[in-house]
C-alpha cells in the first residue's frame, strides 16, 4: 500500500531555545528540511536573560536575546523553516514508521519525526516586584548569575536540595547569603543542609516568606520584604540579588498521556539517547533535564535529538498501517493533571 507523502514533513521541532534551534541547525545541515514551531515566546528563557557569560565562544559575554537570534539565524541559514506560533495539540503515533500530527491553530501538520524542545519554566513566588525585577536582581539560576553579585548581599528562597546547592555556590561570590524558607525545618537532605550551615557567610532565615521585592531609583533590586510566618513580624532586608529555588515545571502538557513522564512531568528518554517511548519522537533540553538546566547542555541534547532523528528517518520506512495511538480522554485527563 503506497503512502501519500505530499506535504508530509520529515521532522517537526516543537519549541525553540538552545535545544530547539540546535536541533534545527543539525537537521537542516542533514538536508531534512526541518520545520520549527518556535512559539510566540521564541528563544525560551534566554529571551528574558540579560548578560550570558558562561556560553563557550562569547569571550565578552552576550545578551540572551542576541544569542538566541544568532542561534535562529544560523539554523535559518541552512534552510530551517519557522512558524512563530504555538503548537496547540500533538497526536503521536505509537508505532514505528507512524505519522505524527502537530496542530498549530487551524493548521494540521503531518510529520515522520518530532523533536520536543518545549523547555521548562521556573516556579515563581508570585509576589509583587518579582516579574518586574527579573534579570534586574531577581534570578532563577545561581549558576548563571552568581558572578554578577560578587561582594554583594543576596538571598536564596527555597527549602530543598536545589536551594542548598544554590546557596553554597552563591556563597563563593557574595559577601552574604540569606537562605529564606517559610518553615522552621528544611526539606533538603541532611548532607546538603549541613554544607550550607558550614558556610560562614550563609544565614538561615526561618520561618520567613517573601512578601515583595523592591527596587532602587535605578529600577534595580534593592530590598526584600520578609514576613515571619509564625508571629507576622516584618523584616526589610537590603539585598543586591534574590535567587528563587523552589523548582521548575516542565512544559510537557502537550504530550501528557502519550508518553512516559516522571512524577514531576519531565519527559523520560531511553538511556543516554533522546529517544522516547513513541517511535520517531525525541526530547531535548530542559524538558528532560532535572539537574543542569544550562544553555550549553540544552544545545548538546538538541544536537543529540537531531542525530537520533536522522538515524530514525534513515532506518525506518513509513508504515501505511500505522495510526495515531492516544486515547483522547486519557490525553485530556493527563494534560489537566500536568497543568494543575
Amino acid at each position: 500500500m503506497s503512502v501519500d507523502t505530499k506535504d508530509m514533513e520529515n521532522v517537526v521541532i516543537v519549541g525553540s531555545g538552545p535545544a530547539g534551534y540546535t536541533a534545527a541547525l543539525y537537521t537542516s545541515r542533514a538536508d531534512l528540511d526541518p520545520l520549527v514551531i518556535e512559539g510566540f515566546a521564541w528563544g525560551g528563557l534566554l529571551q528574558q536573560t540579560t548578560d550570558v557569560e558562561n556560553y563557550p565562544g562569547y569571550a565578552e559575554g552576550v545578551m540572551g536575546p542576541e544569542m538566541m537570534q544568532n542561534f535562529r539565524d544560523q539554523a535559518e541559514r541552512f534552510g530551517a523553516r519557522f512558524i512563530t506560533d504555538d503548537a496547540t495539540k500533538l497526536e503521536l503515533s505509537g508505532e514505528p514508521g507512524g505519522i505524527h500530527g502537530v496542530r498549530v491553530g487551524d493548521q494540521e501538520i503531518r510529520t515522520r519525526a518530532v523533536v520536543l524542545a518545549m523547555g521548562a519554566e521556573p516556579k515563581k513566588l508570585g509576589v509583587p516586584g518579582e516579574d518586574e525585577l527579573a534579570s534586574r536582581g531577581v534570578s532563577y539560576c545561581a549558576t548563571c548569575d552568581a558572578a554578577f553579585h560578587r561582594d554583594g548581599e543576596t538571598i536564596v528562597v527555597g527549602g530543598g536540595d536545589t536551594a542548598m546547592e544554590d546557596a553554597t555556590f552563591l556563597a563563593k561570590f557574595a559577601d552574604k547569603v540569606g537562605l529564606v524558607h517559610r518553615r522552621p525545618e528544611f526539606r533538603a537532605s541532611a548532607i546538603m543542609l549541613q554544607r550550607a550551615k558550614d558556610m560562614d557567610n550563609i544565614e538561615l532565615l526561618t520561618p520567613y516568606a517573601v512578601q515583595s521585592f523592591e527596587a532602587d531609583e535605578n529600577g534595580v533590586l534593592s530590598k526584600a520584604v520578609l514576613e515571619n510566618t509564625e508571629d507576622g513580624s516584618i523584616r526589610d532586608l537590603p539585598i543586591t540579588g534574590a535567587f528563587i529555588a523552589i523548582g521548575h515545571r516542565p512544559n510537557s502538557q502537550l504530550v501528557a498521556g502519550q508518553m512516559d513522564l516522571d512524577d514531576e512531568g519531565y519527559v523520560l528518554v531511553e538511556g543516554r539517547s533522546t529517544r522516547t517511548k513513541p517511535p520517531g519522537v525525541f526530547a531535548a533540553g530542559d524538558l528532560t533535564d532535572h539537574t543542569y538546566r544550562q544553555a550549553v547542555t540544552a544545545a548538546g541534547t538538541g544536537c543529540m535529538a537531531a542525530l537520533d532523528a536522522e538515524a530514525y528517518l534513515r532506518d525506518t520506512p513509513v508504515d501505511p498501517e500505522a495510526h495515531w495511538a492516544p486515547d483522547p480522554a486519557k490525553v485530556e485527563a493527563a494534560a489537566e493533571s500536568a497543568a494543575s
